[in-house]
């Protein structure tokens, strides 16, 4: 008999990279299990990557929000409520415990799964749910997924974390050039320049290339400057999510801020440093089969020494 599982976990793109260990982890543990996920519109390709995953509801909160009581926002949240009505699933599980979400479990038919109060980022979407869980909070985000889904279907997960991109990664030829991240939506995320062109020039001794992503056009023009005594570096046009994956997945290593693609890369098994400086790794560090380092913290960004070191560590890897 099949168990029909609705995921809910719209955003973020780190967060829903963080949720596919999760995936497979309930494919391995329950039998015939059909796991359909809600995720925004934006971030659709990355549930649509695992070949356990049945069918990508989409949302559009980030859009919706906008303009909530238009007649074409109004339609499309009624549309949303007719797909969701359509299906009686075994299980709905909240995995990401927000007002936003818990509206979405409303809407859902089957017995509601989540965080409870205490659990939850936010604490009244546990109100919403008709079986709770206890989840530690202050763990790293991949684990707090795993041992949630672990609890809601009663299983013991083992082993490293299975992120099911094989689909990128099988067969893939690694090549000789290095994916640098180094914008952000936040200026507070932002790293020094100075240092940014110390490890180019490492990079380069190394006989590797540099791609640079932007995601939009300040992100462009910032790239296009922090390059401007690297001729030979390479910024990549603003492009799918599929087609960035594609990019990472050959690349020797990848140095980035702390955003979803740097996430990305080390769920691809790439070598990958993380850059924090407005965030803390305890709860998002990078988790990858390939070395990884999450250097900073909050209001505390890595020295340029530290980075270096990491770097030189990951090369020799």
């Amino acid at each position: 008999m099949t168990t029909k599982i609705l995921i809910v976990r719209s955003s973020s793109l780190g967060d829903l990279v963080h949720m596919l260990p999760a995936i497979s982890d309930i494919a391995k543990h329950v039998p015939n299990a059909q796991i359909d996920w809600v995720a925004e519109e934006a971030f659709a390709e990355i549930p649509s990557w695992h070949p356990s995953v049945h069918d990508v509801i989409k949302v559009a909160h980030r859009r919706w929000r906008k303009t909530w009581w238009s007649a074409p926002t109004r339609q499309e949240r009624a549309a949303l409520k007719r797909k969701l009505h359509s299906t009686q699933y075994d299980i709905v599980l909240d995995m990401q415990a927000l007002m936003k979400s818990a509206w979405i479990v409303r809407q859902a038919k089957g017995v509601k799964h989540g965080l409870d109060w205490k659990s939850a980022r936010e604490p009244l979407a546990s109100l919403f749910y008709d079986v709770r869980h206890t989840v530690a909070f202050w763990q790293p985000a991949v684990t707090r997924q795993r041992m949630l889904a672990a609890a809601t279907f009663n299983y013991q997960y083992e082993g490293e974390p299975d992120f099911g991109l094989q689909t990128f990664t099988h067969g893939v030829a690694i090549q000789d050039y290095a994916v640098i991240m180094p914008s952000a939506s936040r200026e507070d995320k932002l790293w020094p320049e100075a240092d940014w062109h110390a490890v180019f020039r490492e990079l380069n001794a190394a006989g590797l290339g540099l791609k640079l992503l932007a995601g939009n056009e300040k992100e462009a023009e910032r790239a296009k400057a922090l390059v401007s005594d690297f001729p030979d570096a390479e910024i990549l046009p603003r492009m799918s999510l599929t087609d960035v994956a594609r990019v990472i997945a050959p690349a020797r290593i990848m140095i980035g801020l702390d955003s979803g693609l740097t996430h990305l890369s080390a769920a691809l098994g790439r070598p990958t440093i993380g850059i924090y400086s407005a965030s803390t790794p305890v709860r998002t560090p990078l988790v990858g089969a390939a070395f990884t380092a999450s250097l900073g913290d909050r209001g505390i960004p890595p020295t340029r020494e530290m980075v270096l070191s990491k770097l030189k560590q990951a090369l020799a890897s």
